[in-house]
């Protein structure tokens, strides 16, 4: 496999993580964070809610850091 071959499979990847990342970050952490604020979420599981958006969002920056990673990985 050439350089550009494996320069292109990092970079999808990269994408491919980032892409998880945003979605991690729209269903974990926006999702529930909203519904908090209008009131669909009874207030006893407000903490609850609140420690699975940190969970969430610490899972979409590992991912987005694991793909700037394998970006530090292309060839010139």
């Amino acid at each position: 496999m050439n350089k550009a071959t494996r320069n292109e499979r990092r970079k999808l990847t990269a994408t491919w993580l980032n892409g998880v990342s945003i979605a991690s970050v729209a269903v974990g952490g926006i999702a529930p964070t909203v519904a908090a604020i209008i009131g669909s979420v009874p207030s006893q599981v407000i903490r609850d809610v609140l420690v699975a958006c940190i969970a969430w969002l610490v899972l979409a920056l590992s991912l987005h850091m694991a793909g700037r990673m394998i970006l530090r990985r292309i060839e010139e």
